[in-house]
This record gives structure tokens, C-alpha cells and sequence, in this order.
């Protein structure tokens, strides 16, 4: 990180079906060895198996899901007088998205199933029902954050 310069963030480009941002960020995210083909493939599988169950739109029930998943709260490590406290901070703007995406991701890969499309499709229709691994997890984030509030003066 540099000390002087403010960083400035790159936005990638929207993707071609959609035409979103988020559904671009989240193939970017997917992709592992600079496979985006796949990831799209993937991504795009995934949306289409969730139109099928839900007949809704698979860009709102995808962004719905995400919304659910995004925290607002979550524990940093601050050293006062020799002892660690977890002390609670407000998550700001792109990290809260960027951890909503990281714990859906890593949800459907844990997920048992067939391909990750499915796994995939079945972890953003659990986290569009408010159910599943990747809202358990915003709501742990959340009762830790709750938990050290007597913490929260030491905040940085």
C-alpha cells in the first residue's frame, strides 16, 4: 500500500449478457487459473438453473442473494497494553461486497453435489431464501461483532 497516492480501484467492465458490474466481479471470482470461459459457463449455468426452479428474474434473485449475504459488522484484531481485543468496526462500501461474494464462493465449493453450477445455483437460491452456509456465516460475523460491543471505544 502506498503511503502518498490514494489507489485508485478498477472497475472491471460489465459483463456481456447481463450487463452488470456484480455479475462481472463474481466471474472474475470464480475463475481460477485464468479460465473466465468456464467461469462464465459456470456463472451463466448457474443463473439459468435458477430461473428454472424460481421463474423470476435470475439477475434479481442473484442480487437479492448477494444482498443477504453482505454483512455490516465485523471483529478486528486491536493489541491495547499487551492484551488482543476483538473490537467491532463497520465494514465500508466495495469490502462488504467483495466478502458477500467471497463467502458464497467458498460455500458452493464446500457444497456437496454434482458440478459447481448446481452447487452454485443451490448456495445463492439458500442465501435468496435467507437459509444456508454463507448466511450462517454473516450472522456468526455479526453475534462476534455483538458480543465485543464493550470493546467498541478502542475503536482505530
Amino acid at each position: 500500500m502506498p503511503r502518498r497516492a490514494k489507489i485508485q480501484r478498477r472497475v472491471p467492465p460489465p459483463d456481456a449478457k447481463y450487463n452488470s458490474e456484480l455479475v462481472s466481479r463474481f466471474i472474475n471470482k470464480i475463475m481460477e487459473r485464468g479460465k473466465k470461459g468456464l467461469a462464465e459457463r459456470i456463472m451463466y449455468g448457474a443463473l439459468e438453473t435458477i430461473q428454472d426452479r424460481t421463474g423470476r428474474a435470475p439477475l434479481e434473485v442473484f442480487e437479492q442473494a448477494v444482498y443477504n449475504a453482505t454483512p455490516v459488522l465485523e471483529v478486528k484484531p486491536r493489541r491495547v497494553g499487551g492484551a488482543t481485543y476483538q473490537v467491532p468496526v463497520q465494514i465500508e462500501g466495495q469490502r462488504r461486497q467483495s466478502l458477500a461474494i467471497r463467502w458464497l464462493l467458498t460455500s458452493a465449493r464446500n457444497r456437496n453435489g454434482k458440478s459447481m453450477q448446481e452447487k452454485l445455483a443451490n448456495e445463492l437460491l439458500d442465501a435468496f431464501n435467507g437459509t444456508g452456509a454463507t448466511i450462517k456465516r454473516r450472522e456468526d460475523t455479526h453475534r462476534m461483532a455483538e458480543a465485543n460491543k464493550a470493546f467498541s471505544h478502542y475503536r482505530f
